[in-house]
């Protein structure tokens, strides 16, 4: 999917997947739970304190309170239209 330019999406722990997808984070902006925060720059990944964060493709988010930002970046990228 991130080779190909479709969404790529994870909120809360969910970017423990994409610490283990090859080189995915590597050199990308990124958010996570904080908790986890090691493990995504380990991963090559410029992390990020913010509700979402849109590197190309990649959209990344925090916590559930974050998902009102992460549906709407989620949306716009879908529409081809990053926020």
């Amino acid at each position: 999917m991130d080779v190909a330019g479709k969404l790529v999406a994870s909120i809360c722990h969910g970017p423990w997947v994409l610490c283990s997808a090859g080189s995915l984070l590597k050199g990308r902006k990124a958010t996570s739970f904080f908790a986890i925060k090691d493990d995504v720059v380990n991963a090559g990944a410029h992390w990020v304190d913010a509700e979402v964060v849109i590197d190309k493709n990649l959209v990344t988010s925090r916590k559930p309170e974050d998902l009102p930002a992460f549906c709407k970046a989620c949306i716009a990228a879908l529409a081809g239209v990053l926020v």
